[in-house]
Order: C-alpha cells, then structure tokens, then sequence
C-alpha cells in the first residue's frame, strides 16, 4: 500500500525577512563608528534559524560571530568558512582538539579552561585565539576580578596574547541604570592589565546608548531581529519575522458564556470569536493568556488589531473579532501573530517577558519561508 500524502500549505507560516537583518546589521555598523560590528547568532540565530541568519549577516558585512556552544559554532563554520566565531559558553572540558580543527575561538571563563587552552597552545607551539571574559558584575560567566593579576601571569609565563579581553553588561537596556558606570569602571580596570589587545563590552543597548562603551568590538544580538534593545525608548529596528496562522472556525458567544481551558475569561457581552490553529504547541506562549482580570496577546486581522480571549492552548487560540462588525473573516484566512502590525515586543509585554524569548520559542509547526526584502523591487 502506498504511504498516504503529505498534506501541506494549509497550516500556520513563518516568513523571515533576511534584508531585515541586512539593514538592522548596517544600522548598527554605522553607529558603532570606528568599532568592529560582531553579530550573536546564538539560539539558532534568535529562532530565525543560524545558516540562514548568518549567511545575511555576512552579506552586510558580518565577520566576527558569537555563538553559546561548539554545536552552533560547527554550523556557522560550514555555513561562513571565512568567518571568526567566538563560543559564548567557553570551552568545554576535553573540546580543545575540536575548537583548534574547527577554528572556534572559546571565551574563557575560567582557570581551569585558560589552563587547558594554553596546554593546548602549547601542545601545537601557537598562539590559539581564544578571548578573556571577566565578570564586571553579572556573577556569571567569567574571571572574578580578584583573579585578574592570576590570568595575566598564567598568559605572560607563556607568552600568550588573547583575541580579545570582554565583559557582559547586565542593565544595558536601563541607560540610566548606576550598574553600568559601575561595570564599564570595573572592565576599563581590568583592560589596562592587558594593553593592545582589543576589548568588548557593548551589546544591542550599548551599542545604540554609549559610545564609551564600544571599545574595538560591539556585539549586538536582539537589535539585529528587529527586538527592542533599550527600554523605554522607541525601538528604531526593522522587524524581521512575521507569523500568520488561519482561522479554523468562527463562532459567537453570549454574554456569561466562558471560553476555553479553566473558564478563566467570561464574556462581558455577546461576542463573535474567531478559533486560530495556533497553540503554546507552536512556541505561542502560554502567559499570552487572556482572563477577566488580564490582558494577553493580541493579532491583527482585516486591518484591525484585536485580543486574544482565554488561555492558549496546545493547538490553538481565540481572538476576539466583535468589534470587526460586519466585516467577518473566513476560516482558513490568515491571521497575524507576529509581523508589521504585531511586534515581537508587543507579544512580550503582556506576557511579561522580553521580545527574546518570544522570538527563540518560533519551533513551531508552520511552513518557515525566507525572503529578501532589500531585493525586492521598489513599488513604482
């Protein structure tokens, strides 16, 4: 018997706009003035997916990637042989043969993975590059600061230069935030035991906020998807995702009625719902949750924005179209989660979290297309 068909293109969809990337990179590169623009990459490339989402960074000018494991490292390198990758997460016990094949460069967080990487170095009698990473205040990753004349002996004893000297800013996204004079204080500190190696502390925020803090290197991440890196501020970013997912059914409500799991929302009027195929399942957070006391998500159809209503479920949500009127939506039209009208933040915000995790939950089940907006022709 033959295997039955596969059914496809009825399902939700994931576009990710690559010239997005493109721009938000350029952007960037321009404020960052005459520092070295890196691109994070980590999370396969913030849910839009790494090869995908490094290759255009390197079309705009990308060299230098941060990744969180060797794994992630290992696709960027088929991907860019070209390019230098650093590995957030260090270096792990017994990888150093695969980080020198491969051409990763660890951040070194500890002695005990400077103490294998200069074994290393030694073992091929040459300087590996790797980078120095000292926690200025995150209580993290990195060199305590009470280690720093340690590191610098166990380098000099063998005549070791590292790639870079770094820190990781914790309350860059609140400029105003005291925590951030103190740690570029503490990292200006630690960088003058190593003078002429190149330094790095800027992330998204910093990088659009302080120009003392770029240094020879600045390392965005969230701004380059179109997140919002700075709180409070408008978010000069270009979106990069858009999320759609068809309606299934539509349905009306009457007053007292409850929609869905635990009957935690109660129709305060007669109400015409609309059921979308799109569920916590899909990376659709469930904290977007709607009840009587709190506002959730929200989507955009037929040119108006609209709430979610009840609990996300597994497979799909509810979205409140009442006031639409007589401009009803079909089932199998599409709806969006995430796009123009949608922002990442916009969906963060009432969950109570950040655009990041919204963006590095899209696994879901949807059709994922890529496009390249900055090729597109202009509209005449």
């Amino acid at each position: 018997m033959p295997a039955p068909a596969i059914v496809t293109g009825y399902g939700a969809r994931l576009t990710v706009d690559l010239g997005a990337l493109i721009r938000n990179w350029q952007a960037l590169d321009k404020v960052s003035g005459g520092a070295l623009t890196g691109a994070c990459v980590k999370a396969d490339g913030y849910g839009l997916g790494i090869v995908a989402a490094s290759k255009a960074l390197y079309a705009a000018g990308a060299r230098f990637f941060f990744v969180a494991t060797p794994d992630e490292g290992l696709a960027v390198r088929a991907a860019l042989p070209d390019s230098y990758i650093f590995v957030l997460n260090g270096l792990y016990p017994g990888a150093a043969p695969l980080y020198v094949g491969e051409r990763l460069m660890p951040v070194l967080n500890s002695l005990p993975m400077l103490e294998e990487w200069l074994v290393a170095c030694l073992g091929r009698n040459e300087a590996l590059p790797a980078a120095l990473h000292f926690d200025t205040g995150m209580n993290r990753l990195g060199f305590r600061l009470s280690e720093t004349s340690v590191v610098k002996r166990m380098c000099d004893e063998v005549g070791y230069a590292p790639q870079m000297v770094m820190s990781h800013l914790a309350c860059a996204d609140q400029p105003l935030h005291e925590k951030n004079r103190t740690q570029l204080a503490l990292f200006t500190s630690v960088i003058a035991q190593f003078p002429g190696i190149p330094a790095s502390l800027a992330n998204s925020a910093a990088t659009m906020t302080s120009r003392d803090m770029h240094f020879q290197m600045v390392r965005p991440g969230i701004a380059l998807y179109g997140g919002r890196a700075v709180n409070g501020r408008r978010n000069p970013m270009v979106p990069s995702v858009t999320l759609e997912a068809p309606i299934l059914m539509i349905r009306d409500g009457k007053t007292g009625e409850s929609v869905g799991y635990g009957a935690t929302y109660t129709l305060t009027r007669d109400s015409r719902l609309a059921i979308v195929a799109l569920g916590y399942g899909d990376g659709l957070l469930r904290s977007l949750s709607a009840s009587n006391q709190h506002a959730g998500g929200r989507a955009f159809v037929r040119g108006h924005t609209v709430p979610f209503i009840g609990r996300v479920s597994m497979d799909m949500c509810a979205i409140d179209i009442t006031d639409l009127g007589d401009d009803i939506p079909v089932p199998g039209e599409m709806v969006e989660l995430l796009g123009p009208h949608v922002s990442v933040d916009d969906q963060a915000d009432p969950a109570g979290t950040i655009g990041y995790e919204i963006l590095t939950a899209l696994k879901g089940r949807y059709s994922r297309t890529y496009v390249d907006s900055s090729a597109q022709p202009a509209a005449s």
